[in-house]
């Protein structure tokens, strides 16, 4: 199964609750139609109307005609997502802290991009940097098993900021080509968890030139625009490179990587599609949208 099909599958609710909408008699759709149709798959307010309003203005000038909205649509959420992707720099060791809320899907997402890169032809090594939980290190330790990658790690309770250190140590004298860091969930309401997080971020710099080269932010889709306010706040504490949508196959929220792209400009750079390794998708604008909004029937 291609790419476009698997996030077609996983897009399926999100799709018909824009198709149901959208649908209507042969003068096209309504500007006000569109917008409830965007509210309805969790793009939030300040984009819904921006995209209304940009619709009334379009087809007043007769650059959309009637019937023609759900192509422009489509092509609208292209430009949107597009608009805030950023190229990556990339380090040797190449390394990646995965963040997030508890709950979000973190370690499995931290898996899956030691696989992806695995895939690649990198090779890669796994830190368990969660040491608030016997079971996050455990978990992580178990998918390192499963996947054959190995896992640094220490004892519960080691301070996070000498477990990445150590780790980097050895992937810099072992050549490894990327580390993923599997950080403990915190509420982004949690300033003291948060400065601990901004104090594991510098340690990585201390330790590679220009790390951390990715911050992923993990957010599990169907708290849909409840993520937008998540991401804003870690934002505030470290620069976040890019967004996981976990659990996309789950929600009929999937128009959240709207506000992402458009409120925050922070591109989403992975998807979640489902629990096996391989589950987790590269994301690509044009694929994303046109799975996302169906063709007009």
């Amino acid at each position: 199964m291609d790419v476009l099909e698997r996030l077609r599958r996983s897009l399926a609710a999100t799709r018909a609750v824009l198709a149901e909408r959208l649908h209507g008699p042969g003068e096209g759709v309504a500007p006000e139609q569109l917008e409830e149709a965007l509210l309805a798959a969790d793009v939030g307010v300040e984009v819904a109307e921006a995209i209304g309003s940009e619709l009334v203005k379009l087809r007043r000038r007769g650059e959309v005609s009637p019937g023609g909205e759900i192509a422009w649509l489509r092509g609208r959420v292209r430009a949107t997502l597009a608009a805030a992707e950023r190229p990556i720099e990339r380090g040797r060791p190449h390394v990646v802290l995965v963040v997030g809320v508890n709950g979000t899907g973190k370690t499995t997402t931290s898996a899956k991009l030691a696989v992806a890169a695995r895939r690649e032809g990198r090779s890669v090594m796994l830190v368990a940097a969660d040491t608030f939980r016997a079971a996050a290190i455990e978990q992580l330790q178990r998918w390192g098993e499963r996947i054959d990658v190995p896992v640094a790690a220490q004892r519960p309770g080691a301070d996070p900021g000498a477990v990445v250190f150590d780790a980097l140590q050895a992937a810099l004298a072992r050549g490894v080509d990327e580390v993923v860091v599997d950080t403990a969930g915190r509420l982004h309401t949690k300033h003291n968890l948060m400065a601990e997080l901004e104090k594991v971020a510098r340690v990585c710099a201390r330790s590679v030139a220009g790390a951390p080269h990715e911050v992923l932010l993990v957010l599990d889709a169907t708290t849909g625009a409840n993520g937008v306010a998540q991401a804003r706040e870690y934002g505030a504490h470290i620069p976040l490179t890019g967004v996981v949508l976990a659990k996309l196959d789950g929600t009929a929220r999937g128009g959240v990587v709207l506000a992402i792209a458009r409120e925050l400009g922070v591109p989403v750079r992975w998807v979640g599609v489902g629990e096996a390794p391989d589950d987790l998708l590269p994301f690509d604008a044009a694929t994303f949208a046109s799975a996302l909004v169906a063709e007009p029937s």
